[in-house]
């Protein structure tokens, strides 16, 4: 059966670890900069990495970002998004009025993520300034995105691979790749 391998495996998978500690070296400079940042996840996978980064720069909460209501494939990925983001829905337990947020997300790719997760983010309110922070960046804009904060770009993968995170039983963050499913 080769159905299931992919047409193209990378040559490695980008280590989500050091991603992750070269990540929170550059918020911790931006804390520095502004002690009053607020961490926000996308979920899922943003959630976990926004979880980690939240205890380890000491901050004492952050959010959730649900998407799911403001995809622009609602019809075609909103019902199944809202399932696979395991009943995530959105928490901010702050004020986004005013509010330095930072957007947490795994993977930016095509940028249509983040569109919608700044809109769900202005259903709450009006920040004074969003940054977005991402593990990895696959750098296939289809919007005009740009992450602040990167661990790093990954661009070894084939146009009809997904970088899928996923949280080990350990707390710890790994990288794998799915097959794209055609729209």
């Amino acid at each position: 059966m080769t159905a299931n391998i992919p047409d193209e495996i990378p040559s490695s998978l980008p280590d989500a670890e050091k991603l992750y500690t070269h990540l929170l070296g550059l918020l911790k400079e931006a804390q520095i900069k502004n002690p009053n940042l607020q961490l926000a996840g996308l979920a899922s996978g943003g959630v976990w990495v926004a979880q980690r980064l939240a205890k380890d720069l000491g901050l004492s909460s952050y959010g959730v970002v649900n998407v799911s209501f403001h995809r622009d494939d609602y019809s075609a990925k909103g019902t199944s998004a809202i399932n696979s983001s395991e009943g995530m829905s959105t928490n901010l337990p702050f004020s986004v009025e005013g509010a330095h947020v930072v957007l947490v997300d795994d993977v930016l790719d095509t940028g249509r993520t983040v569109r919608a997760a700044l809109n769900e983010l202005f259903d709450f309110g009006r920040p004074a300034k969003v940054e977005l922070a991402v593990l990895a960046d696959r750098y296939r804009r289809e919007l005009p995105v740009e992450a602040s904060y990167r661990g790093a770009k990954v661009l070894d993968l084939g146009d009809n691979q997904r970088l899928v995170l996923s949280m080990l039983s350990n707390g710890k963050l790994d990288f794998n790749t799915e097959r794209k499913v055609p729209a």
